[in-house]
Formats: C-alpha cells, structure tokens, sequence
C-alpha cells in the first residue's frame, strides 16, 4: 500500500480525523491545538494522527489534498480545512452542523 492509498484509508475509516503536529493532549504547533480546543469545544469524538512521528505522512498528506500546512481536518472523508478555514467556520457557526452530520458509530 503506497502512502496515498494509506491516507485514504485513514480518512475513510475515521468520520473526524486531524492530522495534527503532536497528539490532542500535548499538541506541538498553535495551529494544532487551536483546532483541538476547537473540537472539544464542540464536543465531538475526532481521531488524530500526529505527523511527527511519520515523515511519510507528513509529506502525503501535503499532496494528498493540495494543501501545504498542518493540521488538516477531515469530516466524512472530506477535506475541511486548516487552522484558519475551520476557526472561520467555528466563528461563523457553520463547523457544528457539519461534525453533527458525522457517521459516528
């Protein structure tokens, strides 16, 4: 399995997953643990992935979604954004309805 098919793997398996610097207790960037403080403020279960500790995700996940900065957050097997995009939507009261129509198990 190349990095590509691993990334949508994980985007598939996981309704809200963060690709993050570090892990949601001891985030490694601002921009990570703003979006963290972001989904706890709306009290969904997300999955992170901490590209630290793999250079290979780091990298794939740039050119998986065209974007070239950490975190990146994905609903539903979509792309949402980055720091900046999903504190936007948080501000705008649009992130909540969309974690709300997440496939939780």
């Amino acid at each position: 399995m190349n990095i590509q098919q691993k990334i949508q793997e994980q985007i598939d398996t996981h309704p809200v997953l963060l690709y993050m610097k570090g892990t949601p207790d001891a985030p490694q960037c601002g921009f990570s643990h703003k979006v963290v403080q972001i989904l706890h403020r709306c009290k969904v279960p997300f999955h992170s992935i901490d590209v630290l500790d793999d250079p290979e995700i780091r990298q794939g996940i740039k050119e998986f979604s065209q974007w070239p900065t950490i975190p990146q957050l994905y609903v539903n097997g979509e792309f949402v954004g980055g720091c900046d995009i999903v504190s936007e939507l948080f501000d705008q009261n649009q992130l909540q309805p969309l974690l709300d129509k997440t496939k939780q198990a």
